[in-house]
């Protein structure tokens, strides 16, 4: 009877440990193949690896919120972490347009001083207006390819139908010249092989998974110089991070440390692996100039920069600071 209790007692206090772990849950519109569900499992095994109680869910392919829907949730508290695209949330927060601008990001390095700046600084203010922080900062990059030709510079896309990634973009490409039609990137490959497009903009990635390579001639990747950049942070809720144990933000910011290095380094990797995929397909390899990276910024300056500031005199500032890093 006594080791009945002794048994008993034992497996209560396990069950109230176990009960008195904190639970985070982490959603992301993406496949548990993509680099930012990866992202996300690198800081939930190294905080769950840290033994200081705190356990986070994932719930990936939008099965806890719309893509769209989820940086609302994280601002109130109704979610604790998200990945996404920060541009998402341009409608509540104009500011957050620049994280999808044009000619703003000019390659991977370039990316992580921006990161390292008073520009990112500025946007993380903002972000703790609406009870946001950023855990892991990460940009993906993207390119073009055209049906019929290569695309390196301004001249290159004057008359073609086009698809771009975001509204910064159509403005730009329209500047050039373009007509504008838009899609998603999953109905690229369907565009261009019923002539409704002749050039697409996008994602590294997603120019691989639907099979762009089979329907173009030439592709520009992302690489020393590229256009496309898109910031995607692992975002949390500001109160619940601050609510937790000094030990449990440690491991969180520890893991955030190793998952940002990785997302750096894979998203190099996963341009190279393109450029691979794009050449075995027999797709020729065209590559931006510094030249073709000024004419289409300044062009940027024009269209989408100036667009993006009168509808918003107050991203002036931070448009200037974004420019001033090298």
């Amino acid at each position: 009877m006594k080791n009945m209790l002794i048994s008993t007692a034992v497996g209560l206090g396990l069950m109230a440990g176990a009960a008195s772990a904190t639970e985070l849950r982490l959603s992301h519109q993406w496949s548990t193949k993509d680099i930012r569900h990866q992202v996300a499992q690198i800081v939930a095994d190294e905080v769950a690896a840290a033994d200081v109680d705190l356990e986070i869910t994932i719930f990936p392919s939008k099965s806890l919120f719309a893509p769209r829907e989820q940086y609302n949730p994280v601002s109130r508290g109704q979610l604790d972490m998200t990945v996404l695209p920060l541009s998402y949330a341009g409608g509540q927060q104009p500011a957050y347009n620049l994280t999808l601008m044009p000619g703003l990001v000019r390659n991977h390095d370039h990316a992580a001083r921006l990161v390292d700046s008073p520009f990112m600084d500025s946007l993380e203010e903002i972000m703790a207006e609406d009870d946001v922080k950023v855990l892991v900062h990460g940009y993906l990059a993207g390119g073009f390819a055209g049906v019929d030709k290569c695309i390196t510079s301004p001249d290159d896309i004057q008359g073609l139908q086009t698809r771009a990634a975001g509204r910064a973009f159509e403005q730009m490409l329209a500047g050039a010249g373009a007509s504008i039609t838009s899609m998603a990137s999953s109905e690229i490959y369907n565009g261009m092989q019923t002539g409704v497009l002749q050039a697409a903009n996008t994602s590294s990635s997603s120019f691989v998974s639907y099979r762009i390579y089979e329907q173009v001639k030439c592709y520009t990747p992302a690489s020393e110089t590229a256009l496309w950049f898109m910031y995607q942070p692992l975002l949390m809720n500001l109160t619940t991070f601050n609510d937790l144990s000094p030990a449990q933000q440690e491991a969180l910011t520890a893991a955030a440390a190793k998952a940002e290095a990785f997302y750096l380094e894979q998203a190099k990797a996963e341009d190279a692996a393109s450029v691979e995929t794009f050449k075995a397909a027999g797709v020729e390899i065209a590559e931006m100039t510094q030249d073709d990276f000024d004419k289409w910024r300044a062009l940027a300056m024009e269209t989408s920069y100036a667009e993006f500031v009168a509808g918003y005199p107050a991203g002036q500032d931070l448009l200037d600071k974004a420019l001033a890093v090298e």
